[in-house]
């Protein structure tokens, strides 16, 4: 990379980005939402603004979804939500309060109580007893709170809350419990926003990072300004670098993904539709480098992992390798060489996923890093 394009590179254009999308308009856009769609919308209009020919792409998708906020009471205790508890996404909906004494998942009688249980083997015996719900251990990050799911196993036919391992250690048989789960299954739809801002050439190049979250919780902010904002913010500010300065028979595009957080729906719809040999670099959280960006290699990737290592020594980048379960895989499933990237995301899916902790440093160093890649990709096919 030279001078010129290193510097070229703009914090403030990455730092706007985020904030932007990280903004209580969009509402932690949760694919489906009316503030996911704005998102989708507001993406388009940025992919114009730097020459993309851009088109949206619609298709299903489902999400488990609060309604309120659920509640838990230990006897007067009253627990709080994402803190103390949280949804199981294998809970059956209880929409009002449920009382019932606390009991093991060892004792004789489980109709109408509450079970302290270790995991989920015991839901068909609660089940067939008439148990009033399962109480199961779960652990927090490291700032004590419990991250946000949106997708997972099916619901069951019992109540099930996620309790902080701690309490839930310190919780005494014989005691009330109350509890609710307003958790229900919702069938939507989500929109995949592309741009295409050189043409296929010898080499096409496919910058993607997904743009959705998990959504504001019920009266509570969740801005997914880590995962993923920050990531939409690096493949933009890269792709805008490098539409311009690319050799002729190199190919660009964008695909900014709706649904990630929903099972990656949006590059599972999109990946069978992608020419073979396209080259993908997709980008999950680009806001705290810490000692190294995380790599994941699919697909008949060589190529693409030995220009990303160079573009690594270029730019001053630590590599290592570890997992990026996200859209990235989706393409090297259908046989596409493909790399995920990630440099961390504080506050994962919860409150604390704000846009002031997301590094500026670290978008700098991200854009640098895929725009040296795609460089490099470009030099080794064009000379």
């Amino acid at each position: 990379m030279t001078a010129t394009a290193t510097t070229a590179v703009s914090g403030s254009s990455l730092r706007n980005t985020v904030a932007e999308l990280a903004a209580d308009r969009f509402t932690g856009r949760r694919v489906g939402t009316p503030g996911g769609r704005a998102a989708a919308a507001w993406l388009a209009e940025q992919l114009r603004a730097i020459g993309a020919t851009v088109s949206a792409d619609g298709f299903p998708a489902v999400v488990r979804e609060l309604y309120r906020t659920p509640e838990l009471r230990l006897g007067e205790r009253e627990l709080v939500h994402r803190r103390d508890f949280v949804e199981h996404l294998a809970s059956a909906e209880l929409p009002g309060p449920r009382t019932g004494e606390l009991v093991t998942a060892t004792a004789d009688r489980l109709g109408g109580r509450w079970v302290l249980a270790p995991d989920l083997g015991v839901s068909a015996r609660a089940t067939r007893d008439g148990a009033a719900g399962l109480l199961v251990p779960r652990g927090t990050d490291e700032a004590g709170w419990m991250p946000k799911m949106i997708a997972g196993p099916p619901a069951g036919d019992l109540p099930v809350l996620a309790v902080r391992a701690e309490l839930h250690q310190q919780m005494t048989v014989g005691e009330l419990v109350t509890a609710s789960m307003p958790l229900r299954t919702v069938e939507t739809s989500g929109s995949n926003i592309h741009g295409r801002l050189r043409q296929p050439g010898a080499l096409d190049v496919l910058l993607t990072a997904h743009f959705d979250g998990v959504g504001d919780d019920p009266g509570q902010r969740l801005s997914a300004a880590a995962d993923n904002a920050s990531g939409v913010a690096v493949v933009l500010e890269a792709a805008r670098l490098l539409a311009g300065s690319l050799p002729d028979g190199v190919g660009l595009a964008v695909a900014l993904l709706d649904a990630e957080e929903a099972g990656a729906r949006g590059s599972a719809h999109h990946a069978p539709t992608v020419a073979p040999g396209t080259v993908v670099l997709n980008v999950d959280g680009a806001a705290r480098l810490g000692d190294a960006a995380a790599v994941e290699a699919g697909g008949p990737a060589h190529a693409l992992l030995a220009a990303l290592d160079q573009a690594g020594r270029e730019t001053g980048v630590p590599l290592r390798a570890g997992a990026m379960a996200s859209d990235n895989r989706r393409y090297a499933a259908v046989g596409l060489p493909a790399v995920g990237i990630g440099m961390g995301m504080p506050g994962y899916q919860t409150p604390a996923e704000t846009a002031d902790r997301v590094e500026t440093d670290t978008l700098v160093a991200a854009t640098r890093l895929v725009a040296a890649t795609v460089r490099r990709l470009a030099t080794s096919v064009t000379g």
